[in-house]
């Protein structure tokens, strides 16, 4: 666990040190569980979030974007079940004073069950090398299997009362695991109370005359209130998909972990519109396909795993998180949910206006059922900078700190450096990022030693760097080194684009898809 905690303090050392996230208004102190993106991360998100809607909307013909506002009607966060129900189970610690999410408190519980099986895992793989079966180990060893029983039990139960919204039981399991105040080591809790996510606004001139809004908790309701409007101008016909990303808001109870949970966020959201009989059929469909999304980034396939919900949301009939396994353990970092026809039905009885669909085929009206995909952008952003960064011992015995992200989605995909600052060597540098940028983000570097710059742009994760040197001049070649391998190559000025172009397009991504 210490070992987590320092990677993870690394990871947010350097996100900020080389202008990827920093704390918002820092200047003030800060606000708690607030953050802005720099000049590098905001690049790093917009190439996430660009692999995201162009794998939506530009590979699929029945599924397009849209964008809607922030703003929306009162009345639809009642319809949606949000005045209602949209609640976390708080608890305090009457020593501390500290405020927790108390099903948090046990699923992190859980995950120290997870670490300890990963331990066994290490010390098997060290004891029987080459011929070591993890699948196997992880199905037949004892302690393993008692470990994930134990896990699965605790998950199990806290669905069950969290469901039954039977909170005392909730703090019956905290007192049971004897689960302490992360920050004192008290187990001196209060009971178990649900508290209200949503912020709260006023729309309006004037006090007499301001109506009460809330700042959307997220992006769907949007969608969905939308739906016929799209349907219609798009002549959509089932199944079809909406697709959108932006700002979502939660007065999170302990918005922790960096930006993994924060009360401003963003979200990538794609409601995919079917008839009623067929959820099953697009639930698998969805997952395959959003985990294949993913692991095309090349994180590690072991990175990755399906956590299916014990506590269904009110409107679902099936739901499952692709969990990624962050430096603190593994966290929801996407959720594929069947719907049913709950927001469509809902939203068409609150506002009194039909939201059906006809189905020439059958020849009838119907509120479609729906399929969602869900994941947040900042998280994704955390998983990809996370599972990058890493400390490498080269040959020499020295050591470097690289940034691997996969090229179509780093900040700058090219640096190119002149060998010295005169010659007319700058001038041919800047001829070929002036050629490069129609395609790609180009970076000029002049300062210090090339080694030392080669250094830099390891650490911000820029793919490849072109040296052009005393030859350059006299045969119209440049070094290109490659920031993972640190393999230098010859290579003409003329074939620099097509080499580098493919590479790192995010249609290389999409391709692999």
């Amino acid at each position: 666990m210490a070992q987590q905690n320092d990677t993870f303090k690394k990871v947010i050392a350097h996100a900020k040190e080389y202008g990827f996230v920093f704390p918002s208004s820092e200047i003030y102190d800060g606000l708690s569980a607030v953050y802005d993106y720099g000049q590098n991360g905001a690049a790093l998100k917009n190439n996430i979030r660009a692999y995201w809607w162009q794998a939506m909307t530009q590979m699929n013909q029945n599924i397009v974007g849209i964008d809607a506002a922030i703003f929306m009607h009162p009345t639809t966060w009642k319809a949606s079940g949000h005045v209602d129900a949209f609640n976390d189970p708080l608890i305090d610690n009457k020593d501390s004073k500290k405020r927790y999410r108390a099903d948090v408190l046990v699923e992190d519980y859980v995950g120290k069950l997870d670490v300890k099986i990963e331990k066994e895992v290490k010390k098997a793989a060290k004891r029987f090398g080459d011929s070591f079966d993890k699948a196997q180990f992880l199905d037949t060893n004892p302690r393993v299997l008692k470990y994930k029983e134990t896990g699965d039990a605790i998950l199990k139960r806290l669905g069950k009362s969290l469901e039954n919204e039977d909170l005392a039981d909730v703090k019956a399991l905290i007192e049971e695991l004897e689960i302490a105040c992360p920050e004192s080591g008290s187990k001196n809790w209060t009971d178990v109370k649900q508290f209200n996510l949503m912020f709260g606004t006023q729309l309006g001139a004037s006090a007499e005359s301001a109506m009460d809004l809330y700042l959307r908790p997220e992006t769907a309701q949007g969608i969905f209130v939308n739906f016929l409007n799209v349907q219609k101008t798009g002549r959509m016909k089932l199944p079809f998909g909406i697709a959108q990303t932006g700002k979502a808001f939660r007065n999170e109870i302990v918005a922790r972990q960096f930006i993994f949970r924060m009360r401003e966020f963003e979200q990538m959201e794609m409601q995919f519109f079917i008839p009623p009989g067929t959820q099953q059929h697009w639930y698998e469909h969805w997952k395959e396909t959003r985990l294949k999304w993913h692991l095309a980034l090349g994180l590690g396939e072991d990175n990755y795993r399906f956590h299916d919900h014990e506590k269904l949301a009110h409107y679902a009939d099936a739901a499952s998180d692709i969990e990624f396994k962050f430096p603190f353990g593994f966290k929801e970092l996407e959720g594929i949910h069947s719907r049913t026809d709950f927001d469509l039905g809902s939203h068409e009885k609150f506002a009194g206006k039909k939201l059906q669909y006809f189905d020439p085929e059958q020849n009838k009206s119907y509120v479609p059922y729906v399929l969602e995909t869900s994941v947040g952008l900042d998280r994704l952003f955390l998983a990809v900078f996370s599972n990058a960064l890493q400390e490498e011992t080269l040959e020499d015995g020295s050591s470097r700190t690289v940034l691997k992200l996969p090229a179509p989605l780093a900040p700058t995909k090219v640096a190119v450096l002149p060998l010295v600052k005169k010659d007319g060597l700058p001038e041919v540098a800047r001829k070929i990022i002036e050629d490069l940028k129609w395609d790609m983000t180009t970076a000029y570097d002049e300062k210090d030693a090339v080694g030392r710059r080669y250094r830099r742009q390891d650490a911000l994760g820029t793919p490849f760097c072109v040296t052009v040197d005393h030859q350059t001049l006299e045969d119209q070649t440049v070094t290109l080194r490659s920031r993972d391998s640190m393999e230098q190559e010859r290579v003409s000025i003329a074939e620099l684009r097509m080499r580098l172009s493919d590479q790192v397009s995010i249609s290389s991504l999409l391709r692999s898809l």
